[in-house]
């Protein structure tokens, strides 16, 4: 009686884990329309034809909460980000989370403020070069290895899709643009291009998948 019990609970954690899931990623019965509108954007497996070049404080100033059709209007944008990868992570998706800075940290010096991009894992998928392991050793970010990088960061380029993770947007205080949080939930992804700037050419370098 008890071990039946003990089994039906498991069953209906494991049902309401599951329909918890597919409620975070937007998918499933449950899932709202916004959510099934940001899987479909963080999906897109085209490159953007023409690109918009941004600024940290032109992310910082797009809208918040702003009606779906507007946030759809903006997110058929392609956009380009300079800076340097100051953390790197691998997300829980599969995805490479980047966040990018505008100035490399200095030696011992606190994280300053960044724009998430997202390298989904459809886009580095039989990539050796975009595998985790070989972008970490291009961008060399403060964070994201077993040790740090002597050179310190490198600084990039990327560029991709605009979109809207209304599930992880902030409102940061002028404080925290300074002293290092997540301008916005605006970030690119999924990331479609990678340049490396290259010292001896004074300018960026594909960095092809």
């Amino acid at each position: 009686m008890i071990l039946r019990l003990v089994a039906g609970l498991a069953l209906l954690l494991g049902i309401a884990a599951l329909a918890a899931y597919l409620l975070l990623v937007g998918r499933g019965p449950l899932a709202s329309p916004a959510g099934r509108h940001l899987r479909a954007m963080k999906e897109r497996r085209d490159a953007p034809t023409a690109v918009m070049p941004f600024t940290l404080a032109d992310f910082h100033a797009l809208p918040h909460d702003a009606p779906m059709a507007e946030v759809a209007a903006l997110e058929r944008r392609g956009v380009s980000l300079e800076g340097y990868v100051q953390r790197m992570l691998r997300a829980s998706d599969g995805d490479t989370h980047l966040e990018i800075v505008v100035t490399p940290r200095a030696p011992g010096g606190p994280d300053t403020a960044y724009v998430t991009a997202e390298i989904a894992m459809p886009w580095r998928r039989g990539s050796r070069a975009w595998s985790y392991e070989s972008l970490l050793a291009a961008f060399r970010p403060n964070h994201g290895g077993a040790t740090a990088w002597e050179a310190g960061p490198r600084r990039v380029r990327v560029t991709g899709w605009l979109l809207y993770d209304f599930q992880h947007d902030v409102r940061p205080s002028q404080y925290s643009l300074i002293h290092g949080s997540r301008v916005t939930g605006w970030e690119i992804h999924p990331v479609t291009r990678i340049e490396l700037w290259d010292d001896s050419l004074h300018g960026f370098v594909d960095h092809p998948r």
